[in-house]
Parts: structure tokens; C-alpha cells; sequence
């Protein structure tokens, strides 16, 4: 929803207190995005390293990159009436630390030390007292917590800072300091990974997380080893885990764990398989499986994810866990320990990168990383030679409580075992059973024998498992199992009576919850019928212009024809410009590719970097035309290192190569509109394709003064309320087909009333093997196999409990065959 208050803010500076406002004349907002509030660097990144209230004030911090002897990225202070107030200490990095210390009354946060008057006192990345290095975690201290805490950077540094002086002592020196530019392999040989992220202290131990690695295989692979969970008793490093890690915490939050002998310590990470979540408590480490909503945080790298959360946003009365993890919102118990696992559940999907988040004034505040001006590794033929946003900004987005229950689907899905040797009779890691009620297991014996594969379940998350049912699997074959509403627990793991070679692969499926599209919030967009309308393509504008450059037109009759070139600016005037050199610059850089994707009679095929080729539903009709006349932006970076899909009336959240693109493809929502192009600016979604000449007053309608330009404006995650995906088509549509050879892969995962249609134009039966994929890195199972007579179509309706990714199929003889799916 769209507000706008007036404020009477002018630029000063406060004398003695280094903070210098913005000015601003008014503050609208979008789907809870104050333009005003963006922030901006000159970097190759500008994401939000911690959002913390603290002192009556709202602090917000951004990073670059790579940059640990500091930036041109700043400490924020936010008023409660939202004056933003740049912090003239400001010396930037990459920092993502943020620790309150309740004993000195100091928020560390970033290189920044805080205290309760908003007194600002640096730790310095160069010269005398300095700490270099890209700061990601602040820690309690094991044996001094009142006057000392621990600074933990990326590269393994590690600082022991004095909270009265800040003279930090170097425990452990940054990677940084001593890498060279011609050395390979780790920053720092400290402990396995190349990309630190959480620190926290308890038990006795200091525990550090590493989500990266640093190799050229890295960079393109997203399932070789990489990562780390580590930990530090004073004297000595002890790995816990070769796996990637992220968050760090514990019951006691940003302020440290209260009961630090005693309190649990969690872990968050994932593998090519799932989420990882792991405890310490008791002296030891447990670890548990949650399944993916997304894949766009994959890659072994690590440079995907920013930094999960685990944060409480209740109140000191009411505690209540948000954790954030591979796209997913979670409630997250804050009793949970190895004894008492019960309680996480499944919120709603998200599309933002989200670096932190607090409570704030009875809402929530999420930092977001959304418009990078270096796109990294995120570069594919799909999107053509666009460029990145001219500088790289970002925002806060301000929700209500409960908005984490209200975005997409929680539809998700994971593996204990991917195509792995297993001895006999010895349980996989627990797997979260709880929290959906359609759910399915795929198993797939990859073995020479028969095997008995049996499934437990821990009922109560209290650690005691009882078995819920045994199936026999035999060699080579797949079962899929679903599981019914009655069939009850926390937790699920699987054995097998026989040593062999296996994948267990659970998928769970959200009963759809946007079943009808919020027309009022897309009112003034064109549909995809509408022959006039406004068009125009956008840039983000660097040299610290701030503004989003949009060279408008009118769409008429499948054609463009420009109409001037406009700026965007920070209060959301749309205002014509006289600047041909810009215009001409959005003209070729960022024209509409052709030929990035074919549409024919089946459905609409893409085929990646790779050379794979991937088979996507068709929408409206009108679509194609579209398409082929470069009149529809098809693909676009609009969140940091993860790109926006938008094929024949169908969103996706498309991961980028690294992550494996199109093999994890996930459909957001299907659409009847006309989006020209699309991209991202101040943190908002900006599409145009609206309505021309309209007399609607839409909130989310942007009109130039002399009424030949407009834009849309609102957040990626508006895009949920579009309605849910839906549309129709297959691999063969009346295709002449090879006995035995398989289609290509056909998108059936996330969709809601799923049927099928098969039919053929031989004299004699032909056999049909439809087989799933329903990881996108695993392998094809055989589902089905359907005889469909001769001058027959054979009609099969899939049950609500099905989920799998990728469908194809494959014929007993040589045919003209037409396998079709509707969607609805």
C-alpha cells in the first residue's frame, strides 16, 4: 500500500554530534519501502550488514563487497518519524557484526561502538588501534564478558576488543593482511572455507561458521564440499562440521546467551542436500535437516546467501524466533535444544535478500541487499548484454508482525540421501516432518538387491523414535510415498536393512494460498490483450545521480515508439529530462534481447549457459507475439546475485548459474499482464507496461506531470499476490518421437490441480514412462508408466500429495505423441 506523510526536514549539521540529515520533502511508501531511506555506495554491492534499534534510534549499516580496510558505505541513524541521519564517523567495509553489551551499555555494530547518549566511537581498519578485515560476528567473551568481547572477520581474524578503550589485541590475524594478489587457495590457514559469517560464545567455547570455499571449481559447482562449523576453547581450533554455515546464535540473541554454561548454542547451514540446523548443548553438537524453499543461496562460494538470521522479535514478555534460511521464513522455538526439538514450522516463501531484521515501533524492519551494481558471477545468455544497476543501493523494508505468514507458498523440499552409499540399519539425520499436510517421499534403491527401507518418526521432538511404516524398494526402482494427514511427527529419518546405494528425497507441498490474484494492488497495469500502453525501459542511474532513468514510449500495435527519456527520482517524481547521451545509453544497453527463449505449440523452451534445455508452461496466447517483437523483458537481475524470470505470463525466481539456474527454477506467480521491462531501484520493483490515458487513480501508479510516462512501483514480493502459477503444455505437442528416447525436462513442480493428457498416432498401444526429477541435481525416477490404446487419449489427474521438479517422458515405439499438462 502506498502512503505518503509530509515532513519539513532540511540538510544541518548538528554541532558536537557528526550527523548530517537528509533532506526530504515528503515520504511516500510502497508495499512498505521508504524511497527516501535508500542507501548508496561506490561499490560493487550495497547490502545491509545489521539493523538494530538501540538508544531510540534505528542503526543500519551497509557493506561492499570485498573491502576489509574499509568503504564508502555508512552508519545510518533513523528517527522514530524516519529523518535519516548519516553518521559522519563513517569509515564503510564489509562489516555484519552487531553485539548489544549490556555491562558498558554499548551497541557494537560494523567498526562502530555506540553508546546510550548515540556517542559514536570507532575501531579503526588502519594505523594505531586498528582491526582490519571484514567484520562478521561479535561475540561475548569466555572469560572476562564484562570489559572484553571477541571480533571475528571473514577472513578468520580474530580480535579481543577492550569495551572501555576498544584496543583490540589480534588473536588470530586477518587473511587479508597477508594474502597476497598471486597467492591461490584459502585467504587464512586457519580452518577450512573462505567466507566467515556467525560467532558466538557459550559452553566454554567461541563457535565460528564459514560458508564458502575458495577454489575455481567453487565458482561453478554448487555441491562440492565447502564451508566449515568450527570452534575455539581458548587454546585450540576443533572442526565440528565440513559443511557450509551461516548464523550463529542463541536463546540470548544480539545481547549474548544469558545462562552461557548452560544455554544452547544453534547453527544454521545447508549441503546440496537441505538445510542443516544444528545444537550444542550437553558438551556436543546434534544435527537436524529442514527442507529448501529456494536454491538461489546455493553455491559453493557462498557469496548467495548474506547473512541468515535467527533473531527474536517479540517482546521481553512474549519471546518469538523469526529465523530466515534459503528463502523461507521459520518460527523457530527459542526452548529448542538436543531434548526438546519440537516447534519449528514452515512461515511463508520470500524474494528479498535479506542481510538482518529486528522489531521496530510494533513492526518489523528487514535490510535488504537489492541492487548491485557488479552482478558477480550472476551473468547468462537469458538476459542478454544488459547491464547492472549504475550503483549499487539498497533499502530497509518495514512489515507488519505477522507479514512473514502472509508472502509465497512454503512449498519446500530436500534429501537425507543423494545417490550415496549407506551401511545397513544405521538411521540418516532427522528430517522436519512437521508442518505441512501434503507431504511425499521419493526413494530411489540404487543398489544391486532388494531393500527394506524403514521410516521413524520422533512424535513428541523429544529424541524417542518409533516406526511409522517399512516399504520395500527394489533395485533400480523408485517408490513414491506419500505420507497422510494422520501420520504424525516432529522429525522423520530412514534406514535401510541392507547396505546400498540410495537417495531419500522428501517434498512437501503448501495448500495454495493465493488462490485469487490482489487486483487492487496491480491496478493500472496493462493486460497482455491491450494493443496501447505505455512501455519504457529503465536504468539505474550512477555518478551519484540516484536517480532511475527511463526511456518512455507507447507500445501500440506491437511496436515501441519512444516518447522522451525521464527520471525517477527519491520522492518518486516522475519528471521529463533533456539528456540524449543517457537515453542513448538505455537505447543500446539495455534494448530487449531477441531470441533468448523460443515459444512453440508446446511450451516455451530455454536453454541455459550449459547447453541444457528446459521446458517451460504457456500462458495467454497473446504472449508469443509479444515475445518475438522484443516487447516483453524476459530475464533481469532485481535482487542481488539471483535473477527475475518472466516467461509467457509466469514469474520465476531463476538462481544464478553457480546456484544451477534453470534446474532449480521456481514459478512465483502467473500473470495476464504486459511488463515491458523491469528492474529495481531504491529497493522497490519498478515495472512499466501501464495503462495509458487512465483516469484510475491506482496507489501504485506512477504518472510523469505531462502524462506520457508512468511506472508501477512496489516490492519483488508483491509479486505473490499476483495469483498462483498456473498455465498449460508439455514436451510434445503432435511431436514425431524415438522409441526409448526420453522429452526434454517439463516444469511441474510448485503448481497446484495438475492433470495430464497422453495420446499418439499409432495403429497399436504405446507405453508411456513418465519420470520425475525432484531435486534438479539428482536422478530421474520412473513414476508411471501408461498405456494409451490406438486413436485414444488416456486422462491422468495427479494427487494433491505429488511434488516433484522436472517431468519427462518417453515412448515404446517410434510415434507422433502429444503429452499434455494443464495447471489450474
Amino acid at each position: 500500500m502506498k502512503l505518503s506523510k509530509l515532513s519539513c526536514i532540511v540538510a544541518f549539521i548538528i554541532a558536537g554530534s557528526s550527523i548530517q540529515v537528509l533532506a526530504q520533502q515528503k515520504e511516500p511508501s510502497y508495499s512498505g519501502i521508504y524511497p527516501h531511506l535508500a542507501y548508496y555506495n561506490n561499490e560493487g554491492e550495497c547490502g545491509t550488514g545489521a539493523v538494530v534499534p538501540w538508544a531510540g534510534r534505528l542503526y543500519v549499516i551497509t557493506y561492499g563487497p570485498h573491502l576489509p580496510f574499509g568503504s564508502s558505505d555508512k552508519l545510518y541513524e533513523i528517527t522514530t518519524d524516519l529523518q535519516q541521519a548519516v553518521r559522519q564517523e563513517s569509515i564503510g567495509g564489509t562489516p555484519a557484526n552487531r553485539l548489544i553489551h549490556r555491562e558498558s551499555s554499548q551497541l557494537f555494530i560494523g567498526p562502530y561502538v555506540i553508546d546510550a547518549n548515540r556517542k559514536v566511537r570507532v575501531i579503526p581498519y588502519k594505523g594505531e588501534g586498528a582491526a582490519p578485515g571484514r567484520i562478521t560476528a561479535t561475540a561475548r567473551h569466555l572469560t572476562n564478558p564484562k570489559e572484553m568481547v571477541y571480533n571475528a572477520t571473514m577472513e578468520e581474524g580474530f580480535y579481543e576488543i577492550d569495551v572501555n578503550t576498544l584496543k583490540p589485541k589480534t588473536l588470530y590475524v586477518d587473511g587479508n593482511t597477508v594474502r597476497k594478489e598471486s597467492d591461490a587457495g584459502q585467504f587464512s590457514p586457519l580452518l577450512p572455507g573462505a567466507h566467515g559469517k556467525g560467532s558466538y560464545s557459550g559452553q566454554g567455547v567461541l563457535v565460528y561458521s564459514n560458508n564458502g570455499e575458495d577454489s575455481p571449481e567453487a565458482l561453478k559447482k554448487f555441491d562440492i564440499k565447502a564451508g566449515s562449523l568450527a570452534e575455539w576453547n581458548g587454546k585450540d581450533w576443533k572442526i565440528v562440521r565440513r559443511n557450509q554455515f551461516v548464523e550463529v546464535t542463541g536463546p540470548g540473541g544480539i545481547y549474548g546467551n544469558a545462562n552461557p554454561a548452560t544455554d544452547p548454542i544453534w547453527a544454521t547451514g545447508w549441503d546440496h542436500k537441505s538445510v542443516l540446523l544444528g545444537v550444542r548443548d550437553n558438551g556436543g553438537w546434534s544435527f537436524y535437516r529442514l527442507p529448501k524453499a529456494s536454491h538461489s543461496y546455493d553455491g559453493a562460494h557462498g557469496w548467495n546467501t548474506e547473512w541468515p538470521r535467527i533473531r527474536d522479535i517479540g517482546t521481553t514478555a512474549q519471546p518469538d524466533y523469526l529465523m530466515t534460511m534459503h528463502g523461507m521464513f521459520w518460527r523457530f522455538p527459542g526452548t529448542f535444544t538436543s531434548k526438546n526439538t519440537a516447534g519449528i514450522r514452515p512461515r511463508s516463501a520470500y524474494l528479498k535478500v535479506i542481510g538482518d531484521f529486528t522489531r521496530w515501533q510494533d513492526g518489523l524492519v528487514f535490510g535488504c541487499d537489492d541492487s548491485a551494481q557488479k552482478e558477480f558471477l550472476n551473468k547468462r545468455k537469458a538476459k542478454g548484454n544488459i547491464e547492472g544497476t549504475g550503483q549499487s543501493n539498497s533499502n530497509l523494508w518495514f512489515t507488519s508482525v505477522d507479514q512473514p505468514d502472509k508472502l509465497g507458498p512454503n512449498t519446500a523440499e530436500g534429501a537425507v540421501l543423494l545417490s550415496e552409499q549407506i551401511a545397513a540399519n544405521k538411521p540418516s539425520e532427522p528430517f522436519l516432518f512437521a508442518g505441512w499436510k501434503n507431504r511425499m517421499a521419493w526413494v530411489l534403491n540404487e543398489g544391486n538387491t532388494a531393500a527394506a527401507f524403514k521410516f521413524e518418526v520422533d512424535r513428541a521432538g523429544n529424541g524417542k523414535w518409533s516406526t511409522l511404516k517399512t516399504i520395500k524398494a527394489e533395485p533400480g526402482k523408485a517408490v513414491a510415498l506419500p505420507f497422510e494427514p494422520n501420520e504424525k511427527g516432529e522429525w522423520i529419518r530412514v534406514s535401510s536393512d541392507k547396505g546400498t546405494k540410495a537417495t531419500v528425497h522428501f517434498s512437501y507441498t503448501d495448500e495454495s494460498r493465493f488462490n485469487t490474484p490482489d487486483n487492487a494492488l496491480f491496478q493500472g497495469l496493462a493486460i497482455v490483450s491491450k494493443t496501447n500502453y505505455n512501455g519504457g525501459l529503465m536504468f539505474g542511474l550512477g555518478e551519484d545521480r540516484r536517480a532511475l532513468g527511463l526511456l518512455a514510449g507507447n507500445i501500440t500495435n506491437g511496436k515501441f515508439e519512444e516518447s522522451g527519456y525521464y527520471e525517477l527520482d527519491g520522492n518518486m517524481n516522475l519528471v521529463k529530462k533533456e539528456d540524449s547521451k543517457t537515453a542513448q545509453f538505455i537505447r543500446e544497453k539495455f534494448a530487449i534481447p531477441g531470441k533468448v527463449m523460443t515459444v512453440d505449440e508446446s511450451s516455451v523452451l530455454m536453454v541455459d549457459d550449459q547447453g541444457r534445455r528446459w521446458r517451460l508452461p504457456l500462458g495467454n496466447a497473446n504472449y508469443t507475439n509479444l515475445t518475438n517483437n522484443s516487447l516483453l523483458r524476459v530475464c533481469r537481475e532485481v535482487a542481488t546475485e539471483r535473477d527475475l524470470l518472466n516467461a509467457h505470463g509466469t514469474f520465476y525466481e531463476l538462481p544464478a548459474e553457480n546456484a544451477d539456474g534453470f534446474a532449480k527454477i521456481r514459478p512465483v506467480s502467473s500473470h495476464n499482464l504486459a511488463i515491458h521491462d523491469y528492474a529495481s531501484y531504491r529497493g522497490l520493483l519498478v515495472m512499466t507496461g501501464v495503462e495509458a490515458n487512465s483516469k484510475v487513480n491506482a496507489e501504485h501508479i506512477i504518472r510523469s506531470t505531462d502524462g506520457k510516462a508512468s511506472v508501477w512501483a512496489g516490492t519483488i514480493d508483491d509479486l505473490w499476490k499476483l495469483g498462483k502459477p498456473k498455465g498449460e503444455g508439455g514436451p510434445w505437442k503432435n511431436s514425431q518421437v524415438k522409441k526409448g528416447i526420453a522429452s526434454d525436462p517439463y516444469l511441474i513442480g510448485f503448481y497446484d490441480k495438475r492433470k495430464l493428457s497422453l495420446s499418439h498416432d499409432a495403429k497399436e498401444p504405446v507405453t508411456f514412462t513418465m519420470e520425475v526429477e525432484p531435486i534438479g541435481h539428482g536422478p530421474w525416477m520412473t513414476y508411471k508408466e501408461i498405456t494409451v490404446p490406438a486413436g485414444k487419449s488416456i486422462d491422468y489427474t495427479f494427487p494433491d500429495s505429488f511434488q516433484a521438479r522436472w517431468v519427462r517422458f518417453s515412448s515404446s515405439r517410434d510415434c507422433k505423441a502429444t503429452s499434455w499438462l494443464k495447471y489450474e
